[in-house]
């Protein structure tokens, strides 16, 4: 377990650069790959809130018209 407590302030900056240099970053393709699955995603939800707003959109639109006469 990671230690909790700092001995300073001074310590801190240090700390976050050797933690920082253990860090495994994706490569070129790795990143790529990642965009291209979130950017789906993202065109995903956003016709399913489509699709869901113009449902909801058009039962109001019957049930307004069913009421208003």
């Amino acid at each position: 377990m990671a230690e909790t407590t700092r001995s300073s302030t001074r310590d801190f900056f240090p700390e976050v650069v050797e933690q920082v240099k253990k860090v495994t970053w994706p490569d070129r393709a790795q990143l790529q790959n990642s965009t291209g699955i979130i950017v789906a995603f993202m065109f995903a939800m956003a016709a399913v809130t489509f699709v869901i707003d113009f449902g909801i959109r058009n039962l109001f639109e019957v049930l307004t018209s069913l009421f208003a006469g």
